[in-house]
């Protein structure tokens, strides 16, 4: 049998080629392979969710008060809440998805501190970059689905920023979201982008990213450069990696499960149907840098040129991010190599590059605190007149003083291993 379908097949020639592929022992590169452990969940789980949802905005009886008519997508989360584990499939569906993008953000961490980006990995980086943003906005559209206040205020914002778009505004807002706001078919087709178009995207380019990892290998942790200059060192997949990735899928989906069984998402019952009373809305924590810049943004920032209308919505949530997204897609053209990279690289041998990135996410962190500005006026941390003065100020000082603080710590690593290694020649003289 085994003959008859190796004929066929091929298979050994798939074991020589895959099975046998070896994997780098060592833990960061876990963090791939727990990105897509979370998306495989998140599939099984959107496929059972998508069972038991509706995506209408058609008005029904409300479970919890009959005498109230609300949109069926509303009343059906309230459906899958009350079934047995419902809350739970959503809070896992909720909670993975954070995880999902959190692992595979400190996944690009570390392919950007480690220099993997260089040749000839270029490709490699510039799907990780979309991969992120197209699941951000998988996100996004999966957590509007409920249709509550939440969501309904959410997609409200959405809209604006993509009508907010001079000249085509509009037309774009009608075109991605079914017409004027809020239509008929705009929970139709943000169901669409989540369950079908969206992840047809994901699941295309996490195919070719590991496609592409296969044919061009990991780079390697730096000890296997000592041990076999150039060589593939590292554990087999199919007899020994497999066993570990399966553990380590099992535990972590454990864990998020337990994490889930006491962190609620978003109680739909509580937040209600869509009203005009809009709650305080803020995204998860991979867009709520944006979020931050919107909020200190002055509102007045609006001006016409050539008859389109430039306004603080455009600047702050698609220029901004799309200015930080064109630096990303930029960092294997300014940083780059000549010959193949072969092996990660130290951080600390590249100074520049750590200290740049070190500030970046910095600023990241200061405008993903300016989005609780609200609260830290209310508290009374910030004045509303100076907030924004204040806010702003800190994104350019923190990331300034955090780029020339870790040069000045990196030079002080440099001297430090320097005085080990002339202690370590004078014992070795010494001893001759």
């Amino acid at each position: 049998m085994n003959q008859w379908l190796d004929e066929r097949l091929h298979i050994s020639r798939l074991n020589d080629k895959f099975l046998r592929k070896a994997f780098p022992v060592h833990h960061s590169f876990f963090l791939g392979e727990i990105t897509l452990f979370s998306l495989i969940v998140l599939i099984l789980t959107g496929i059972l969710l998508a069972l038991f949802y509706e995506p209408s905005g058609q008005l029904v009886k409300n479970p919890l008060n009959p005498t109230q008519m609300v949109p069926a997508a509303y009343a059906s989360a309230l459906n899958i809440n009350a079934l047995p584990f419902g809350d739970m499939l959503r809070r896992i569906h909720h909670w993975m998805a954070n995880l999902m993008l959190g692992a595979s953000i400190m996944h690009m961490m570390r392919i950007y501190f480690t220099g993997a980006y260089k040749k000839p990995r270029e490709i490699n980086w510039w799907i990780g970059v979309l991969l992120v943003i197209f699941a951000a906005l998988t996100a996004v559209t999966g957590y509007s689905l409920p249709f509550d206040n939440f969501a309904f205020t959410t997609l409200k914002v959405v809209v604006g920023i993509a009508s907010s778009i001079p000249w085509i505004g509009e037309w774009v807002g009608q075109a991605a979201f079914a017409g004027k706001y809020p239509g008929p078919g705009l929970i139709p087709r943000v169901y669409g982008y989540h369950i079908m178009l969206l992840p047809m995207i994901l699941l295309t380019l996490t195919g070719a990213h590991m496609l592409l990892m296969i044919k061009q290998k990991h780079t390697q942790p730096r000890y296997a450069k000592e041990i076999a200059y150039k060589k593939i060192v590292g554990v087999p997949l199919i007899t020994q990696q497999t066993p570990i990735m399966l553990m380590l899928a099992l535990i972590f989906t454990g864990l998020v499960m337990l994490f889930a069984a006491f962190i609620p998402v978003h109680a739909v019952e509580v937040l209600g149907p869509p009203s005009d009373q809009s709650p305080i809305v803020k995204p998860d924590f991979y867009l709520l840098w944006v979020f931050g810049i919107l909020a200190i943004l002055p509102g007045s920032l609006e001006f016409t040129l050539w008859g389109g209308v430039f306004n603080a919505e455009f600047f702050g949530a698609l220029v901004t991010p799309g200015v930080v997204i064109g630096l990303l897609f930029a960092v294997p053209l300014i940083d780059r190599s000549s010959e193949n990279q072969y092996y990660a690289e130290n951080p600390t041998d590249h100074p520049v590059r750590l200290a740049l990135g070190v500030a970046f996410l910095m600023m990241i962190a200061v405008f993903s605190v300016a989005g609780y500005r609200p609260e830290l006026v209310q508290s009374g941390i910030l004045t509303e007149a100076n907030a924004n003065t204040i806010l702003w100020i800190l994104a350019v000082v923190i990331p300034v003083i955090t780029y020339f603080a870790i040069i000045g710590i990196v030079r002080g690593i440099r001297s430090l291993r320097a005085a080990d290694q002339r202690e370590m020649q004078q014992a070795a003289a010494a001893d001759d």
